[in-house]
């Protein structure tokens, strides 16, 4: 699932010869959109495809997570990997690689016969995508020329970043009311087309000198596999909070994680240089994103899976039911971006964030009798609405000032925060939900087996059913209000810490020439 707005990096020297002609530059912005698409989509298009593939594959609860975490987890973690193999090895190659590799794990996918098939295909899948997705960006400053051309390609290029939660939704339902598995067979022909066509009309950039840094791609990679597999474990019924699997991966990741920082601070190539987030105001930015995410991920998971399995929603319904979300995103967007110039970042953000709490809160009132009108739309909306107020001064607030030869891993960072966020979060939701499910379950079966010799049999085989929806829909509430405290601190710590002023927030975008796409 990507929303936040993606940024360019430094234009490289103009070399016109070696452009596309202007009648081939449309299919230039056709190819890296239609890439750029297919590899944002596909964050929310297996969603609503969720309860599906928890059947035809027998997903456990606390494992069906693993569809969404495996590939933003991949993407998440090797996106600064990612853009870093694009100045080395060429950009246009890696581009293509990542689109190859894509399309190669949704054939796998589409044809997965068990858990482990398709979690590696969703793995993946968030290599390609962190291969293709930096070099499609950067590929917009060797391709087309600066001004009106760059310029309308990075709209385009922004506005597949934007509306690919809402093509996914729509799409993913109409694919799974069909079959779920051309949710994934849908990227085969698209991605076998984006790969056959680029090499023909995008310019392959320069290559940079330098080295990889393998260790920290490792270490950093291991260390978060290593948090969200303990707190997955943890909600597992052979697992909990004092099994030793689960204290075993959640200290190994902690300290790969350190690990990581002290890498990064001695090499002279790192991923992330630590300067990057050592800088307060975009420190504060990045821990905030990856928190919102959290709570943006958990969101698009439980309430999808509630409106198709509690509700009774169809695919395609459910997909539908989750547009005014896109909707009310972006205007929430565009109040933000009319006031970025006027007003601090700290009181859009923070302000957006404590919104979009309120909208999470609301789901926590959710009972199996719910009616999407009144009890999911406002909430719905509410929500979207505050994380649009929230998402495009942290976008500003993160990338702004970053001297040129930092831009590129600031931007791969901001993107990063949101996905590994989102991974984590839902990881520990999941717990939560897991713990919550099984407690509410064998309450209420308790309860109906003291109650079982004064009812009817329809009406003990009617309380029966209801039993796992009633559970479910307790402990999607739970999750929603440990969301809703990741928001309330989200926002709190933009309010009390995000202390860049406007007027300097314009003063660094205007001397570093940052992109806001």
């Amino acid at each position: 699932m990507s929303t936040v707005a993606d940024l360019t990096v430094t234009p490289e020297p103009e070399d016109v010869s070696e452009r596309p002609r202007r009648r081939g530059l449309g299919l230039a912005l056709a190819i890296i959109g239609g890439a750029q698409l297919m590899i944002v989509l596909d964050g929310t298009i297996v969603n609503i495809a969720l309860p599906h593939i928890q059947t035809a594959l027998g997903f456990s609860e606390s494992n069906l997570s693993w569809v969404v975490n495996a590939y933003a987890l991949a993407l998440g973690s090797l996106l600064l990997l990612g853009g870093r193999l694009g100045d080395l090895l060429g950009r246009r190659k890696m581009f293509v690689t990542g689109v190859l590799l894509f399309a190669a794990a949704s054939l796998a996918g589409g044809l997965a016969v068990n858990e482990g098939m398709l979690i590696t295909s969703r793995i993946v899948q968030g290599m390609g995508a962190a291969l293709a997705s930096p070099a499609a960006l950067a590929l917009i400053t060797t391709t087309f020329p600066a001004g009106k051309d760059r310029n309308r390609a990075m709209g385009v290029y922004a506005a597949m970043s934007g509306v690919g939660a809402a093509v996914g939704l729509i799409l993913g339902g109409a694919l799974t009311e069909y079959d779920w598995r051309w949710t994934f067979f849908i990227n085969v022909p698209i991605g076998l087309l984006v790969a056959f066509l680029a090499p023909r009309v995008l310019v392959e950039s320069d290559r940079s000198e330098g080295s990889f840094d393998l260790v920290g791609a490792v270490t950093g990679t291991l260390g978060l596999v290593g948090i969200v597999y303990g707190l997955t474990h943890a909600a597992s019924p052979t697992g909990g909070w004092t099994s030793p699997i689960t204290v075993g991966s959640l200290i190994g990741g902690v300290i790969l994680l350190v690990g990581f920082v002290v890498v990064e601070r001695r090499n002279p190539h790192a991923l992330l240089p630590i300067r990057i987030i050592a800088d307060r105001t975009r420190g504060v930015s990045l821990f905030v994103m990856l928190v919102v995410g959290a709570g943006m991920f958990a969101m698009f998971y439980f309430l999808g899976l509630y409106i198709q399995q509690v509700l009774g929603y169809g695919p395609l319904k459910a997909g539908l039911a989750f547009l005014p979300f896109s909707a009310a995103m972006v205007l929430g967007a565009g109040i933000a971006s009319s006031l970025a110039s006027r007003i601090d970042a700290r009181w859009i953000s923070g302000p957006g964030a404590l919104l979009a709490a309120t909208g999470m809160w609301g789901f926590t009132h959710l009972t199996i009798g719910s009616s999407y009108a009144s009890d999911l739309l406002p909430w719905i909306i509410v929500l979207a609405v505050g994380m649009g107020l929230t998402f495009v001064p942290l976008t500003l607030t993160a990338v702004a000032g970053v001297d040129d030869e930092d831009s590129g891993a600031a931007s791969a960072a901001l993107n990063t925060a949101q996905q590994i966020g989102g991974a984590i979060g839902l990881a520990a939701l999941t717990t939560v939900f897991s713990h919550a499910f099984r407690s509410s379950a064998a309450d209420l079966g308790a309860s109906l087996q003291a109650h079982a010799s004064s009812m009817t049999p329809d009406q003990l085989k009617q309380s029966s059913q209801l039993i796992p929806l009633i559970a479910q829909t307790d402990a999607s509430t739970r999750g929603f209000l440990v969301g809703t405290g990741m928001l309330v601190v989200a926002g709190v710590v933009t309010l009390l810490a995000l202390n860049v002023k406007h007027e300097e927030l314009a003063a660094r975008e205007e001397l570093q020439g940052v992109h806001i796409g």
